[in-house]
């Protein structure tokens, strides 16, 4: 008798601990489950497939076929662009997510990355918050406007791409959308994407982001070579030490600070956000003449440094040929995070300069893509800084320039202005997007769900 109790009661106390989801909310689950479980790597996996689930979602909802384009753009790769009409009364919103994601290693991580695990009180799983929250909260909520025949001021563009997570290299994803099917998406007034979330600091949230520019990403290959030797006889010039020393010179080097309009905004911010010397020191670099002490402290922490400066680092090194001889190259990989509006050949030309030494050459890995900020644009800050105390009280309305890149960078090429906005709140020291076990907490998936079909019926009525 007292273990049939003891059952009962905890049987009851999970009741009530978990209520019971409602239909929008299962239907967003399942969404989010089917996508995550479909592997969509750059080794195995399979973007066109889960383009092709997602447009069967649509499809099964309501939209009309003729609105719903899935496209296979190379071997395993697709992509799908959907359109739910409106009045036309204002120009469309366009709603971009990558379906991609990076490598995870089952070996590697506690639970199966390709399955949705549910344990703790958070969704785990390779794309759970880069990118497929996003992704599933899109076609979930477009899913329901139709269910509901909401009929929208202006278009809503869905765009699930793949390939960001390797910068659409082979031109399978934003940039086959662009270059094949911009009538689809041409007629777009500004585009919703990955980028700022909601922070939270032990629990309580602090900001709701919009990320409103990106820095431009590019690296560098530096090479020092010689005629090498025998290991017996060394000599001054190694091509290992002579790469060595100008990478010293490289780390003990900063940029200088260089503010925009958003980032000005994001330290005024985030002053207020923040306490004590750290607080300050983001008032004192926002002064005519800042306080080299204040950059000197702020530089020291990372993701401030990130917002001050473009950053470069070196993340890889090779060089020699055998243990017993003289290296003949030595090389090492520069990974730039460039702030915008600051071209490549400026960059190239710091970098030869600190290097100081020609034996030291540089060549650029890939083409420079500039990602011009986009406007603050007063219709969108207006409606998520209407909607944030309602989720998250106290939270700031936050500007922010992305120290990383996203394919927003393509659309804002092409003539599209691009707002980072994910509505997904998560730990500012808990970041695990592209790492082991890469998590969403379980409330934060369900109140972006209400979230994003609060946040486009406001812009779209």
């Amino acid at each position: 008798m007292r273990i049939g109790l003891a059952s009962v009661i905890l049987a009851c106390t999970a009741a009530l601990a978990a209520p019971a989801l409602t239909p929008d909310e299962q239907r967003a689950h399942d969404i989010y489950r089917q996508l995550i479980e479909i592997n969509t790597s750059q080794s195995v996996g399979d973007t066109h497939q889960a383009a092709q689930a997602m447009a069967d979602r649509l499809l099964q909802a309501g939209f009309p076929r003729q609105d719903v384009h899935v496209f296979e753009s190379g071997p395993k790769r697709g992509d799908l662009i959907a359109r739910w009409r409106g009045t036309g009364h204002r120009k469309p919103i366009l709603l971009m997510a990558h379906i991609d994601v990076v490598e995870a290693k089952r070996s590697d991580w506690t639970t199966d990355p390709f399955k949705l695990v549910e344990k703790d009180g958070y969704f785990y799983g390779r794309g759970s918050g880069d990118d497929k929250f996003m992704a599933a909260t899109f076609v979930a909520t477009l899913s329901r406007f139709a269910r509901e025949h909401y009929r929208p001021d202006r278009d809503l563009i869905l765009v699930l791409e793949t390939d960001e997570e390797v910068s659409d290299t082979h031109g399978y994803g934003i940039g086959y959308v662009i270059g094949h099917h911009r009538n689809l998406i041409g007629d777009a007034q500004y585009a919703l994407n990955e980028g700022g979330g909601v922070g939270l600091k032990d629990g309580v949230p602090i900001w709701n982001a919009v990320q409103t520019s990106e820095k431009v990403y590019e690296s560098f290959w530096l090479e020092t070579r010689n005629r090498g030797g025998h290991s017996s006889q060394p000599r001054p010039d190694n091509a290992i030490y002579e790469l060595a020393s100008g990478l010293q010179r490289l780390a003990a080097f900063r940029f200088p600070v260089q503010l925009n309009e958003t980032t000005r905004l994001y330290f005024q911010r985030m002053a207020a956000i923040e306490h004590g010397q750290t607080a300050a020191d983001m008032r004192a670099v926002l002064a005519a003449q800042p306080d080299p002490a204040a950059v000197e402290r702020l530089s020291q922490q990372a993701p401030y440094n990130a917002q001050l400066r473009t950053t470069c680092v070196a993340t890889r090194i090779e060089g020699g040929h055998a243990d017993n001889a003289l290296p003949q190259l030595a090389r090492a990989l520069v990974n730039c995070r460039i702030m915008p509006g600051v071209p490549e050949s400026q960059v190239r030309a710091t970098l030869t300069r600190v290097l100081a030494d020609p034996a030291i050459t540089l060549t650029p890995t890939g083409e420079f893509f500039p990602s011009p900020p986009s406007p603050l644009n007063p219709e969108l800050m207006s409606a998520v800084g209407k909607l944030t105390p309602q989720f998250w009280p106290g939270a700031a309305l936050l500007p922010q320039m992305s120290a990383g890149a996203t394919d927003g960078l393509f659309l804002r090429n092409a003539g599209i202005p691009t707002y980072g906005h994910s509505g997904l709140a998560g730990d500012i020291f808990d970041v695990r997007a592209h790492g082991k076990d890469e998590r969403v907490a379980v409330k934060s998936f369900y109140d972006g769900q209400h979230y994003w079909y609060q946040l486009l019926k406001a812009l779209t009525s």
